[in-house]
């Protein structure tokens, strides 16, 4: 069998996964819906319905393992509730307690910094909010693990709530240049 590799820029509202278990389906929003998909093709990891940005689809389950395990780099630009404190950063970098299942996990170190210019993404379907709320920061996290839910875990527990959270980069593949909903057809993963 010729597997196949994609690359797409999941939209805000789209659930990572192709079929729903759910009786009667609910109108929720999945990837089948953004392309022509072989029957066989998987999410390679997992993007929450209200995050966006780089995912990878695949018709080889190797390659998902080889990604979705610790040693390839997930990089997330994170727009943050307040103005993020250094502190707060390092606090990210050398690792920080969070729950998965109702069980701390303390995460690994890892690389993150506070972006000086909010960076350019598609317009969100929904606004998160305004100035008038509050000032809101934007940092980088770049991960090698990916449990559920964790970078916004991890900005929770320094003190700095998620607002949006855009995968920007897997590896060596990174959305710049993609709308929101693009699908690019790749001859592998390059990571």
């Amino acid at each position: 069998m010729q597997h196949r590799y994609f690359k797409i820029y999941k939209p805000y509202g789209y659930l990572s996964q192709f079929i729903t278990n759910e009786r009667p389906r609910k109108k929720k929003k999945l990837l089948g819906e953004l392309g022509d998909f072989p029957s066989e093709t998987m999410a390679v990891g997992r993007l929450d319905q209200d995050s966006e940005g780089l995912l990878f689809l695949t018709t080889n389950g190797k390659a998902s393992a080889e990604i979705t395990g610790n040693k390839i780099e997930k990089e997330y630009f994170v727009q943050v509730d307040g103005q993020i404190t250094p502190e707060a950063i390092e606090r990210i970098k050398f690792g920080v307690a969070i729950s998965i299942n109702g069980t701390n996990y303390n995460t690994l170190p890892c690389k993150a910094l506070i972006l000086n210019e909010r960076p350019v993404f598609p317009e969100r379907a929904k606004k998160i909010r305004d100035e008038r709320h509050g000032p809101t920061s934007w940092i980088s996290v770049t991960l090698v693990e990916g449990k559920f839910r964790q970078v916004k875990k991890m900005t929770a527990a320094v003190g700095f709530p998620t607002l949006r959270l855009v995968r920007v980069r897997i590896g060596n593949e990174t959305v710049k240049d993609m709308a929101a909903g693009e699908v690019i057809e790749l001859p592998e993963f390059l990571y």
